[in-house]
């Protein structure tokens, strides 16, 4: 009787049915063999217990079945959309996945590619907030097949889901602006960051477009794009401002704006009586808040499912030509703005007006 502390192996089967260790691979891989043979093997990985080696087999056919997932912050709402978004799209196939938070790390992000060369994915979907020379010279270098959620230059050959968050920003204004709101501040993200860039672009090109002096409003960084630096930043900007000054705050994204809710209401303010409120990315919390967040959707689960089906596709066929895809940018409504127009206090979406689709931003 075989000892069950020990494993049965290719041997072990081999030997039980009476043929060689070839012709067991031969039958467990799907190759030619007569039935009778086929029959004494199968009777004996089931005698036997046998189960082939995973991992063993992976590394002969440079294969792991495994893929994965890189984001700045794996805490952000926007990121987990993406990482469902993704993850559904793989439950039809043989991968699954793997996930990495690199902290908008530089050092992190550099780490984690060079990992990569030792193959223990088959592919990488990467979203970066900061993608300079030095990350785009690791990204081009790698050998496995990879997907970049965000701002690529065009003539880097990376399959690449882009939205427009310069636009979003502008959605996020104009709308404002049509509530009736004038004395409009920004509280950004990092602005050595794509998208801090893209967001303090897109809310100067609106606010010029609506004849308010973008100069003079008031404009407060966060230290990243969390909740608590959102906080601390609204608290820096209300302390700084004078009572009155400010009738509404576009911020760069939905954690922020919820630091935004609270650093206002700790001062006395009402939302949307006495300030509106926009964030960025209309995540699962924006329709949480009290008052439910108005916000710009970034379509973080289709850039998700829009880079599993690129990477898929590129793994299947190598030779593809580089793809650019964008998803442009939507506007959701909610209370946190109404009070100006009867539709901003209803809540539903309202899309976007067609706009010029740019290069993208993450």
């Amino acid at each position: 009787m075989q000892d069950p502390s020990v494993r049965p192996t290719l041997a072990t089967v081999a030997k039980l049915a009476g043929v060689s260790v070839a012709s067991v691979s031969r039958v467990l891989n799907g190759m030619p063999a007569s039935p009778e043979m086929e029959s004494r093997v199968i009777d004996a990985v089931a005698r036997t217990g046998y189960v082939p080696d995973a991992f063993a087999r992976s590394l002969r056919a440079r294969r792991t079945n495994q893929l994965a997932l890189a984001v700045a912050d794996v805490g952000n709402p926007v990121y987990v959309a993406m990482m469902r978004a993704i993850d559904a799209s793989l439950r039809t196939t043989d991968y699954r996945l793997v996930l990495h938070s690199t902290e908008a790390d530089l050092g992190a992000e550099l780490d984690l590619l060079g990992t990569m060369r030792h193959g223990y994915v088959d592919g990488l979907i990467l979203q970066s907030l900061r993608v300079g020379s030095e990350l785009l010279a690791e990204i081009t270098r790698l050998t496995i097949p990879t997907v970049v959620i965000g701002l690529l230059p065009d003539e880097v050959p990376i399959d690449n889901v882009r939205t427009d968050t310069r636009q979003g920003m502008r959605l996020a204004v104009e709308h404002l602006v049509a509530t009736g709101r004038r004395r409009i501040a920004l509280v950004n993200g990092p602005i050595d960051t794509v998208p801090g860039v893209a967001r303090w672009t897109g809310f100067a090109e609106a606010m010029t477009a609506a004849g308010l002096d973008v100069d003079a409003a008031p404009v407060e960084v966060s230290a990243d794009f969390t909740h608590v630096a959102g906080l601390e930043a609204v608290r820096r900007l209300l302390a700084r401002t004078a009572p009155g000054a400010i009738d509404a705050i576009a911020c760069s994204n939905d954690l922020i704006a919820m630091g935004a809710l609270r650093a206002l209401a700790e001062h006395g303010l009402r939302v949307p009586d006495d300030v509106a409120v926009t964030g960025m990315d209309d995540t699962d919390l924006a329709a949480m808040c009290n008052p439910p967040l108005s916000s710009v959707s970034t379509g973080a689960a289709e850039r998700g499912a829009t880079a599993a089906r690129l990477l898929l596709e590129r793994i299947e066929d190598p030779e593809l030509p580089p793809r650019r895809c964008t998803v442009p940018p939507r506007l959701v409504v909610r209370e946190s703005t109404a009070g100006g127009t009867s539709a901003a206090s209803s809540g539903t979406r309202r899309p976007a007006e067609p706009a010029e689709l740019m290069r993208g931003e993450p």
